[in-house]
Formats: C-alpha cells, structure tokens, sequence
C-alpha cells in the first residue's frame, strides 16, 4: 500500500538466526514427548478441533450402550468389555474412541474398579480427579514451551538486528546504497521477532492452550458419566449427568440427547 519493496522482507539469514535459535531453545530445553506434543498440537489447531456436538453425541450414544450392556448382561459382562475393549461388543462400534488411548483407558480403568468392588465411589472419584490432574500437567507442557519459544522471539529479532549493525559499520565508507540495504536488512531482524511472536506463535500457543481446556472438559465428562454409573444410576441419568459436563457451546440438548440414544440413526444428523 505503501510502495515500499516487498522484497527487502526477504532476509534469510536475518530467519536462519531467530527461527533458528527458538527452535534450538525449544529442542535443548524439552524432553522428546514434549516436542512430540508440541508438533500433534500445532496440527490439531491447523486441522481444527474435534470435539463438536456430534462428537458428544456419539460419545453419549457409546455410554448409553455400555451402560445399558453392563446393566443388562451384568457386571462380568462390563468386566470383559473393559478388560479388551478392542474385542468388545459396544467399544467395537466406535472406532474414534478406541483410538483416544488417554481417554479409553481412562474410562476402562476406572469401570474396571469399579467392579472389582469394595472401593467407596468418593475413593474412586479422588482416584480420576488425581489421573485428570496429572493428565491436564502433561497437557499444558507443550503450551507452556510454545509460549516461552514465543516470548523469546523479540529478543532473538534484537540479536538479529545487531550482528545486522556489526555489518553494516564494517561497511562505512562505503556507496550509500549498500549501507541503506544493511542497514534495512538489521532493522527486518527486529520486525520478524515481534511479528513472529505476537503474530505467529503466541497466537498458535493460545490455541494450543484452548484445545487443552476443551479436552479437559471432555475427560471431566468421561468422569460424570462413570461417576453416574458407580451410584447406580439408570444409563439414562448416567448420560443426563454427563451431558451437564458438556460445555454450553457444544452441548446437546435433552431432546438431541434421548433421540440420539434411544432412538438411533445418525449421530450428525440428530447433531444438525
């Protein structure tokens, strides 16, 4: 807009020192699972989330079954359920849930204390409050590293600019236009460390961090709704329970719920 070169942007030694130092600093100060984390993270905000209202759905219509399972064939049945979901009768249908590892053994683990018996339900809910702490430390890990990696762009973009500066007084006494070009060269060091980090990565790390609460929010669902169970709740409460967990903006109602889980069909349709 302003007729300026856009061309001069073009510094690749000026990105080879910022984006190659922060990615250097993550690398040094992270262990592997961590950088694994960050690296599915940055494609789960690109690829978008998933835990929309048909996802719920679908999960609510998984519970209802395995409930319902469990409370006609009885507790035995629930126990061989849980022990080899990838060979059961309700896990089988619902191919996304088999392949969250977190969240399946999480809920398996705790149905299969639950059967065991003799464990207080109050017991058993500290037990998934202190898995889901632990779960949501883990979570924020990669968050955390983007974050800082973010933060030290600006700084990295000050180095940039001042070995841009070393440069450019070695060439005094040269033709003006080349000092202009170094010294246009630096100042695109600073400008690509703020712009990176207040324009790129921060934003990236926040919505890392807000997939994170989401997926919180979806384990604390799997927790009322096996909570529902160990009371002795019908499946239907049970369900009703866990669809209170559900956050308001994906979350279905009453109607969606029963239609979804007594009546069959499609989870996307009933959904829309």
């Amino acid at each position: 807009m302003e007729h300026g070169k856009l061309l001069v942007l073009l510094q690749p030694a000026e990105l080879v020192i910022i984006f190659g130092a922060a990615v250097g600093t993550v690398v040094v100060a992270n262990p592997l699972p961590t950088l694994t984390r960050i690296a599915k993270g940055l494609v789960g905000v690109v690829s978008g989330g998933e835990l929309t209202k048909a996802f719920y759905l679908e999960n609510l219509k998984m519970l209802y079954e395995l409930f319902s399972h469990a409370r006609k064939a009885g507790s035995t049945k629930l126990e061989e359920e849980v022990d080899n979901p990838e060979k059961g009768a309700v896990f089988t249908k619902y191919p996304k849930f088999l392949k969250s590892h977190h969240a399946l053994h999480f809920l398996c683990d705790t149905l299969r204390t639950a059967v065991s018996g003799g464990v207080d339900p109050m017991d058993i809910d500290q037990m998934m409050e202190v898995d889901l702490e632990v779960h949501h430390r883990e979570a924020h890990e990669p968050v955390a590293a983007l974050s800082t990696m973010a933060d030290s762009l600006p700084g990295l973009g000050i180095v940039a600019a001042v070995l841009g500066v070393v440069i450019t007084m070695g060439s005094l006494g040269g033709p003006k236009e080349e000092i202009g070009h170094r010294v246009a060269a630096a100042l695109v060091g600073t400008f690509l460390g703020i712009l990176l980090c207040y324009g790129v990565f921060g934003p990236l790390a926040a919505a890392m961090g807000k997939q994170t609460e989401a997926e919180g929010h979806y384990f604390g669902f799997l927790r009322m709704a096996a909570l529902g169970f160990i009371k002795g709740l019908a499946p239907v409460m049970v369900v009703e329970m866990a669809r209170r967990a559900i956050p308001t903006g994906v979350r279905p109602t009453f109607q969606e719920m029963e239609a979804t889980v007594r009546g069959g069909g499609s989870v996307a349709s009933k959904a829309a």
